[in-house]
């Protein structure tokens, strides 16, 4: 039997049928990137189209499961290195003139990134007046995210990069490393310590259906390596709400091969690898 739909426009009356028996909305998701990955379950399950929209209208643990394979979960501890340096020395210690320092992590995924930053505004003397939310659609990489253990064989780079960000140095010593990890060569598990998680909440968050409510405005909105997997009219309307709740000044972040178009760039300068609001280099009090 073949599992796989060559048709774009069939995967797309898919989404429909999703959209109505679930509350997941998948419609403005990249062609490219929902028909591969609606392909890859098909064949994981053995599902032809027909079967597939059948178990989405009668079994939603099912529905829970294909959403969690359908949506892209790739994250890892100071993921693009020289980002992150660049974070750590040039842009996040404008933040030390806050009194209060609000940031959001949409698309967090598994919670590595949420972590990484946490370390760089522990470093800078700012972890404890920062609040942080963490969002995702997945509450499976939340529940993750939010116990912050991980199998180091899937971040068996974290030392050398912790280093290369921190200190300057891609090598094996954990100078400071044994500050902001625990890790037990028995279970080859690293856990992240209580003193970044302190400040973080991980909470369920749909970007496709609207703003993040009752917060602040944020200082800084990490948003790396998702806009890509959505159609350009959804980008252009959660860009939107990443201007609207960011303050005057605040710091746009997304993945190094995002980036912003027509409108949008009146409203944010590029300034390395931060987008900042307002063309100016300005934070409310």
């Amino acid at each position: 039997m073949i599992y796989k739909v060559d048709n774009i426009t069939e995967i797309k009356s898919y989404l429909k049928e999703l959209k109505r028996h679930s509350q997941y909305d998948l419609c403005e998701y990249s062609d490219s990137s929902i028909y591969r990955r609606i392909n890859k379950v098909l064949v994981d399950h053995k599902l032809n189209l027909d079967e597939l929209v059948d178990k989405t209208r009668s079994d939603s643990l099912f529905v829970e499961r294909i959403v969690q394979e359908i949506t892209v979960n790739t994250t890892e501890f100071f993921r693009d290195p020289d980002v992150w340096r660049l974070l750590f020395k040039e842009y996040l210690p404008a933040l030390k003139k806050k009194r209060e320092i609000n940031v959001w992590h949409a698309g967090c995924s598994t919670g590595q990134e949420v972590y990484s930053n946490n370390i760089i505004l522990s470093e800078l003397g700012l972890l404890d007046r920062s609040r942080v939310v963490a969002t995702d659609l997945n509450n499976k990489v939340l529940n993750v995210a939010d116990k912050g253990e991980y199998n180091l064989r899937y971040n068996n780079t974290i030392a050398d990069s912790f280093n290369a960000v921190i200190n300057g140095n891609a090598t094996t010593d954990k100078s400071g490393f044994e500050k902001y990890f625990d890790y037990s060569k028995e279970t080859a598990v690293i856990r992240v310590k209580d003193n970044l998680k302190k400040c973080v909440e991980f909470k369920r968050h749909d970007l496709v259906k609207g703003e993040l409510g009752g917060y602040q405005k944020f200082d800084v909105i990490f948003c790396r390596n998702v806009l890509i997997y959505f159609n350009t009219s959804l980008q252009a309307r959660i860009l939107k709400r990443f201007h609207d709740q960011l303050t005057n000044g605040g710091m746009l972040i997304l993945g190094n091969h995002e980036g912003l178009t027509g409108f949008f760039k009146t409203k944010f300068v590029k300034n390395g690898p931060v987008f900042i609001k307002n063309n100016a280099f300005h934070f409310e009090y």
